[in-house]
């Protein structure tokens, strides 16, 4: 019972448990307006001059504009621990730099605008953290470059997504492939030139599609395009109908398009680009018979060629045809040639060997394919023994071999090995074009009359030489039968179709038709024998200069010595001088006589030790007295 007064004595020293105290907010950052009264939290910063993101924001903020000011870039610790932030606005800024992970703590962000900036990248880093991101606006940008994982964080969240504006020439398009929430995707005003087919195939949610103003001439049929009904403008448009855009784009109005012509419309804004009969006709107007594709026609090869084991080779086929065909090749064994270790295949139609072998040789198929047909062209390659060693700095004139290119033939030889050149490699694929008077760099192209095709508006002439890729095209009257090609290479073989350019009765438009093809060959230049290589060349020059020189030295000192010894061993030039000569003067009348003037000085010369003898009279003194 002691125990209870003194516990009783010692309640009152316990101290007291404060009540809690309100957190203080941060203070507003200068120039911006903060409601932090209630609940959320807002900071609003629009024109408010800044050139940074200001130091002092509440990290309790859910709303964040700071939008219309100056600032350049968002560094790493400008939006550290913001992690109940919501909307975040920063556009129209001049941001030209996002840190990665400038936004790795903003977890709950649902909107982002980063709209009228001058970013022109974006990472797989800089959105990094971004996992319940719902809008975002990259519009009005410098963007040239989407990395494949920069929205990788917010894939599945994403539902809005505006790319417009902008100078994107690619997409990673399995990336955006991947947005299956998305709703809205922009990318209109852009450099897009094509769209893979699929791409869009796993949008299923997808409402709207602007690509409006890019470079596409061809929209590639999609799986989203056929299930869903198009509708041009959004009003009274079901839920589930998607609205798709593509104005402003040079559409090439061929079969490729016919699906989409199929498709209900309510507008006819687009307008058709090419081929010229279309060009420049609303979409919607064109009747789907007047979307043609022109097969492929094969207009180069490659002749037979031949090559030693262990060199490259290079085969070449070209063709042409509406929409372009892809040309793919086919191996003796049946297997289409690709990119490899051992081979490469251009998109040009031309496939290089890098290191042929023996069991290379054989009939190669080069396969032009488009969306009317394929045509097919054989092109033969003999793979020979590998070349013995040769002498690298030869310059002696070896008597001209068999199939040297480099042997020197007459006129007369070299015209009937062309003809029999041309004649190896195959006959013409139609015995009405017929290609005469070829010289070295001329051949005059003849054709027959073609009254079988009605309207014919002109005649064109196609070329390739097999030493380059280059196509020529030649456009001829419709009243000629012949035309003279004046620009050719010597030595070279040379592939060439003549095509008729008529109108369609049918349709009224523009088509071609074949009138024939034919190869032939030019006479190889004559050149004249090697001449030496250059070092021997120099080496022959500095020791003839080099005995021009000590010659006229030795010249030089020869007619020097000769007029030496003319002179009687004196320098030419200067006469002998006089030995000196000793005179006595004598005093008459105690006047003095005249004294001879001394000799001039003479310049220093050998001396010459003369004696002469003069008889001198004594010196008699003279007792007349001196005048006054």
């Amino acid at each position: 019972m002691a125990v209870l007064p003194l516990l009783l004595c010692l309640l009152p020293l316990a101290p007291a448990s404060s009540p809690a105290q309100p957190v203080t907010p941060s203070p507003c950052p200068r120039r911006c307006r903060c409601q932090t009264q209630s609940l959320p939290l807002s900071v609003l910063c629009p024109g408010a001059g800044l050139l940074f993101v200001p130091p002092s924001l509440d990290r309790r903020a859910a709303e964040l504009r700071l939008a219309d000011n100056f600032i350049a870039a968002v560094r790493r610790r400008d939006l550290a621990n913001m992690t109940g932030l919501l909307h975040l606005s920063l556009s129209r800024n001049t941001i030209r730099h996002v840190a990665a992970g400038a936004f790795a703590d903003l977890r709950a962000l649902r909107a982002l605008h980063l709209d009228g900036n001058r970013l022109t990248s974006l990472g797989e880093g800089q959105l990094r953290g971004l996992v319940n991101l719902r809008h975002l606006i990259l519009s009005n940008n410098q963007l040239a470059a989407l990395a494949a994982g920069a929205l990788d964080d917010c894939a599945e969240t994403l539902e809005d997504l505006d790319l417009s504006y902008n100078n994107l020439e690619q997409l990673p398009w399995e990336a955006l492939g991947r947005l299956g929430n998305v709703n809205t995707l922009g990318l209109d005003h852009n450099l897009l030139a094509s769209v893979p087919a699929g791409a869009f195939s796993r949008l299923h949610k997808l409402a709207r599609l602007d690509m409006t103003s890019n470079r596409l001439t061809t929209i590639p049929p999609d799986p989203l395009f056929s299930r869903l009904p198009l509708l041009a403008r959004p009003r009274g448009s079901p839920a589930s109908a998607l609205v798709l855009a593509f104005g402003g784009n040079p559409l090439h109005c061929n079969c490729e398009l016919v699906w989409l012509r199929r498709l209900a419309r309510e507008d006819d804004l687009e307008a058709c680009a090419s081929p010229p009969a279309l060009g420049g006709r609303y979409f919607w107007a064109v009747g789907e018979e007047e979307f043609v594709c022109e097969p492929p026609v094969v207009t180069h090869r490659s002749p037979p060629l031949a090559v030693p084991a262990g060199r490259p080779a290079a085969l070449r086929c070209r063709a042409v045809g509406d929409p372009e065909p892809r040309v793919r090749w086919v191996s003796p064994q049946g297997r289409l040639v690709g990119n490899s270790s051992r081979a490469r295949a251009f998109p040009n139609g031309t496939l290089e060997l890098l290191v042929t072998e023996p069991g290379d040789g054989g009939i190669f198929t080069c396969i032009a394919a488009n969306a009317a047909g394929e045509a097919t062209a054989a092109v033969e390659l003999t793979v020979g023994p590998p070349p013995p060693p040769q002498l690298a700095n030869s310059t002696s004139c070896d008597p001209p071999r068999d199939g040297d290119p480099d042997a020197l033939t007459p006129p007369s030889a070299a015209s009937a090995s062309a003809s029999a050149k041309a004649a190896d490699t195959g006959p013409p694929t139609d015995r009405g074009v017929q290609v005469t008077e070829h010289g070295a760099t001329a051949a005059l192209v003849q054709w027959p009359d073609q009254r079988s095709i009605p309207g014919i508006r002109m005649y064109q002439i196609q070329y390739n030489s097999s030493a380059d890729d280059i196509l020529v095209y030649r456009m001829i009257p419709a009243d000629s039968r012949s035309f003279l090609l004046s620009d050719l290479a010597s030595g070279r073989t040379y592939d060439l179709c003549v095509l008729a350019v008529y109108e369609d009765g049918a349709t009224g438009l523009t088509a071609t038709r074949p009138v024939g093809c034919a190869r032939f060959s030019t006479e190889p230049a004559l050149r004249p024998c090697g001449a030496p290589h250059a070092p021997f060349l120099g080496g022959t020059m500095i020791i003839a200069l080099g005995g021009v020189i000590v010659a006229s030295v030795l010249v030089f000192i020869f007619v020097l010595l000769m007029r030496y010894k003319v002179h009687g061993g004196q320098p030419p030039g200067k006469a002998k001088a006089p030995a000196p000569v000793s005179s006595v003067c004598s005093q008459t009348n105690g006047a003095l006589g005249p004294t001879p003037a001394p000799p001039a000085p003479e310049p220093a010369a050998p001396r010459a030790h003369t004696v002469v003898q003069l008889d001198c009279e004594p010196w008699r003194p003279s007792h007349e007295p001196m005048g006054p």
